[in-house]
């Protein structure tokens, strides 16, 4: 039985995935990585060779469904999402932000990749209020340049 997220991810008892408990360690343990992959848990019985077996003990107890459809490589960790993200973090607009969080800001946005993306130092720069040599110099502070 495949089970959606919501009754089986969430935090209430749910339903069990093939007899086994939404509240297995297993289960537990992995409940937040498999919501933040866009996977489901699919009951053994339903397992297919592309999804992924969850095993206690040497028993397979569920498995895990991996999205099909697969984002475009720019959508992926999408530059704009790491922006709205840290700048929910710090407390909205990141332009109007002292220094020290502009650092904090800059630190945070390396730390989850940002500056991976082509022109990224011009967006985020461009979104702090600040020249690009500037968050090359947060840049080289974060690291201990």
């Amino acid at each position: 039985m495949t089970t959606d997220s919501d009754s089986t991810l969430g935090s209430g008892p749910g339903p069990a995935v093939d007899g086994v408990a939404p509240t297995h360690p297993l289960i537990v343990a992995v409940r937040h990585l498999v919501q933040q992959v866009g996977a489901e848990f699919v009951a053994t019985e339903e397992m297919t060779a592309k999804d992924v077996p969850l095993e206690w003990d040497g028993q397979i107890i569920a498995a895990v469904r991996l999205p099909t459809e697969s984002a475009p490589p720019e959508a992926v960790g999408d530059l704009g999402l790491l922006l709205q993200d840290v700048a929910a973090e710090l407390g909205g607009n990141l332009e109007a932000l002292p220094r020290a969080q502009k650092q904090r800001a800059v630190r945070l946005l390396e730390e989850r990749g940002a500056f991976t993306y082509r022109k990224s130092a011009e967006e985020v720069a461009s979104a702090l209020g600040v020249s690009r040599f500037t968050v090359y110099n947060y840049l080289n502070r974060s690291r201990g340049a």
